[in-house]
């Protein structure tokens, strides 16, 4: 096989997927095990993990492991790591995927709690911190990997506050939050950083940033959001299934330090 024909086979790899029971994370290991891989689906939620992995298993043989853990925790991380390294082997992919929202989430800036900026960052930027220490740093010594990190596009650019006026999700008022705007530009800044510092080691350091993807916005959202995006609609959830699977395999052997934004064409405006 010519090495540099993209090949987008996972048959040899280990995916450790943080937020694997979520939105995104559910669809991204099927993603995956139907190319082959095996895959550690993490989640804080075991129960939901359990199911989701069950779900794929059924459907495409045991390719699936689920785990419960909380990867805003440096002990809970190593000893998912050791389970997932005696139980599976070790990892060759990483997708930081996981994120939080809090009680107060939705806050408005100017009361928005210290305690729940504190724990959003927690999960969402010293997590993936932590995951990349922990499970990449493995990856460092065994001279192979690659990582994907999940960001936003508001992490990139600024939400445009006019879509939220009337919207809701899941009957709720919602907006995006400066702490999760904070939380995913820190993510890409760690990522570049990675990416020069590992590049001699044979692991790779991506992000990917999701534009909207619907699930369960009302009307008033989806209709102002998508009068924002070139290509006029929000994003479905599997639509983010290629550039996860690309920049896994070796389709992506050259490219670090790499941001692939899928947002329908929403920051070209």
């Amino acid at each position: 096989m010519n090495p540099h024909v993209p090949d987008h086979d996972l048959s040899r790899d280990i995916a450790v997927l943080t937020g694997g029971a979520g939105i995104l994370g559910a669809r991204f290991a099927r993603a995956l095990a139907e190319r082959g891989a095996r895959v550690a689906l993490v989640d804080v939620d075991a129960i939901k993990a359990a199911s989701v992995a069950d779900e794929i298993n059924h459907a495409l043989g045991a390719r699936v492991t689920a785990y419960g853990a909380d990867i805003s925790r440096y002990d809970s991380l190593t000893g998912l790591h050791a389970r997932i390294e005696s139980e599976i082997g070790a990892a060759t992919i990483l997708i930081n995927n996981a994120a939080a929202k809090s009680e107060n989430f939705f806050a408005p800036f100017e009361s928005f709690p210290l305690g729940d900026w504190q724990q959003v960052l927690r999960v969402n930027t010293t997590g993936v911190m932590l995951g990349c220490q922990v499970i990449g740093g493995s990856m460092a010594r065994r001279g192979k990997g690659s990582i994907i990190n999940l960001l936003s596009i508001y992490g990139i650019v600024a939400p445009d506050q006019r879509i939220y006026e009337g919207s809701l999700y899941e009957g709720r008022a919602i907006n995006t939050p400066a702490v999760y705007s904070a939380s995913k530009a820190a993510v890409w800044g760690l990522t570049r950083y990675l990416a020069t510092y590992w590049a001699d080691k044979g692991v790779r350091v991506n992000a990917i940033t999701p534009g909207g993807v619907f699930s369960g916005q009302n009307e008033t959202f989806v209709r102002r959001y998508s009068e924002r995006v070139p290509m006029g609609r929000m994003a479905d959830r599997d639509e983010l299934c290629g550039a996860v699977v690309f920049l896994s395999s070796s389709a992506s052997s050259y490219m670090t330090g790499q941001n692939l934004v899928v947002d329908g064409g929403l920051t070209v405006w």
